[in-house]
């Protein structure tokens, strides 16, 4: 569970500093909340969803995954408006949102092989 947490992490650090449009304003505490966030939703709503878009994603052969992750991701930025929970997460398009979670999808892809995590 930390491998997948610090890979999660991983994967929103170098997100949000290449993907365009997709940009954090905070400390490192307020990150670790975000990542943490991230991961919980992951853990929690992405099989719902997932199973909601079975489908779809078998009508795609899996490229509807990538949106479902996108959206986890466009919920967490909802979720860290300061109006929320103020983590400083925005994103100015759904494209940046889909590109952010692509990023963090193959960052913490490598991170969680590179630990050895089944």
């Amino acid at each position: 569970m930390i491998v997948k947490l610090l890979a999660t992490a991983a994967g929103l650090y170098v997100a949000v500093r290449i993907v365009s449009g997709l940009d954090y304003d905070g400390d490192w505490v307020t990150f670790v909340i975000l990542a943490v966030v991230l991961a919980l939703v992951n853990l929690v709503l992405k099989p719902v969803a997932k199973a909601l878009s079975f489908p779809l994603i078998l009508l795609t052969l899996g490229l509807f995954l990538l949106v479902v992750n996108a959206l986890m991701l466009q919920l967490v930025v909802w979720l860290s408006h300061p109006e929320r929970m103020d983590l400083g997460l925005t994103s100015e398009s759904f494209f940046a949102t889909f590109l952010g979670a692509l990023v963090i999808s193959i960052i913490a892809w490598v991170a969680e092989k590179l630990a050895g995590d089944d």
